[in-house]
């Protein structure tokens, strides 16, 4: 089983999810179990309609709603059995008013899963909640989003889809109904329309969906003897760790890098597990990486692998920014509380969450918040986000890279 923290995959969403538009959706899961679904057919399900006992609820006004939509609501063929137990689902999560506690329906589902594996359609980006609006966490590195302009901390306010024959102002609009409209196949297209910082003028980015294979982490040379690891890591997914130890001998065997700096913008998260194992490079076997606290207020400390620790006597960086979440935050958060590891760049997301994601039968997914995350000096980043050591802000028109040029100064 893996642990997500994510707008995953926060995200606020982590969303700590990229689906097919990039984002870990928003969603619901019927938690009574008194209901216990048998899917048939397709469009025919078994219900039992027998409230447990250990259950203090009412659920007789539920079946007199079911019932008067069944008896006259005017066109039969709408009155999809299936769907309307996934919208009374969805309608029961979103009363927690948790963006990151979801249940996804089995497309929506498949989706996130190849996302994290590597592989999708879509637009590339990852969405959340922030200030109770739809919000940009990050664009994924190379796909239709970034291209169209869409940056971290836009605020999305239209979705336009003239195929689909929506024009949906995304106020109140929940995640899950998010994915929904910007979702879609390779080669058709979406019209996000975006409010950024506090330009008043909004941005029209028209994007053509498209197939998206992005290895999560790559490796180039830096600094003016191109003797800087600059290391970027585009969310932490089921190939990351592999990913990392491949690049990590790269750098072993060039011999004389002169540092490493982490590149976590707009990486929006994933699965902890991959956090803790890069930073388990960094720190000495056994060091607290994270720290858990559920919600009896019980903390539980995750330490690192013994992974021969093979890059801790290399002076280190870290780039992080708006877009920078989840399971990024961990690492971020670790390796500074512990190395003293400078961050450079803007103040991350704030995603302090921990979702444990399981596959119901039928395809369907449920990722449920269990607990708060802690850095190892016990700070939470929830609606915070960490400050950086060193604050740089990128220009939006300039073809410079302030931030890793400010990382690149702290090696001279």
């Amino acid at each position: 089983m893996h642990i997500k923290v994510g707008f995953n995959k926060v995200r606020n969403l982590i969303l700590v999810v990229i689906f097919a538009v990039g984002i870990f959706a928003g969603g619901y899961y019927l938690g009574v179990k008194g209901y216990q679904l048998q899917i048939t057919k397709a469009l025919q399900i078994s219900i039992n309609q027998a409230t447990p006992p250990d259950v203090n609820a009412n659920m007789d006004l539920f079946w007199t709603v079911w019932k008067d939509l069944s008896d006259k609501y005017y066109d039969k063929s709408k009155l999809v059995p299936s769907q309307m137990v996934d919208g009374a689902i969805e309608g029961m999560v979103s009363a927690l008013g948790d963006p990151y506690t979801m249940y996804l329906p089995a497309s929506e589902n498949k989706i996130v899963n190849d996302n994290l594996s590597g592989s999708f359609e879509g637009v590339g980006i990852e969405i959340g909640i922030k200030d109770s609006k739809l919000v940009v966490i990050a664009p994924l590195t190379g796909s239709p989003a970034e291209a169209a302009g869409v940056k971290a901390g836009d605020y999305i306010t239209h979705i336009t889809d003239t195929q689909k024959g929506l024009d949906v102002d995304t106020t109140g609009l929940g995640i899950d109904e998010a994915v929904t409209d910007i979702k879609g196949p390779a080669g058709t297209k979406v019209s996000l329309t975006l409010m950024r910082g506090t330009d008043p003028k909004p941005i029209v980015a028209e994007i053509t969906r498209a197939k998206i294979n992005v290895p999560s982490v790559s490796l180039s040379w830096v600094g003016s003897g191109s003797d800087i690891a600059d290391i970027k890591i585009s969310e932490f997914g089921a190939e990351t760790t592999d990913e990392w130890s491949k690049t990590v001998t790269q750098v072993l065997q060039k011999g004389d890098a002169k540092g490493i700096i982490i590149d976590l913008r707009n990486n929006p998260g994933g699965y902890m597990q991959s956090a803790v194992d890069i930073a388990s490079d960094f720190i000495s076997s056994g060091t607290t990486v994270v720290i858990q606290q559920d919600g009896d207020g019980t903390k539980t400390s995750t330490p690192s692998e013994d992974l021969h620790q093979r890059l801790m006597n290399y002076k280190v960086v870290v780039l992080i920014n708006g877009g920078s979440a989840s399971a990024s935050e961990i690492l971020s958060g670790a390796l500074r509380d512990d190395r003293g590891i400078k961050l450079v760049g803007d103040k991350s997301f704030g995603k302090g969450t921990i979702q444990d994601p399981e596959d119901i039968p039928g395809g369907a997914g449920l990722h449920i918040t269990i607990a708060k995350w802690l850095t190892p000096d016990g700070t939470w980043v929830h609606g915070k986000g960490l400050t950086p050591d060193v604050a740089v802000a990128n220009s939006d028109n300039s073809t410079v890279d302030d931030q890793l040029n400010a990382a690149i100064k702290l090696f001279q």
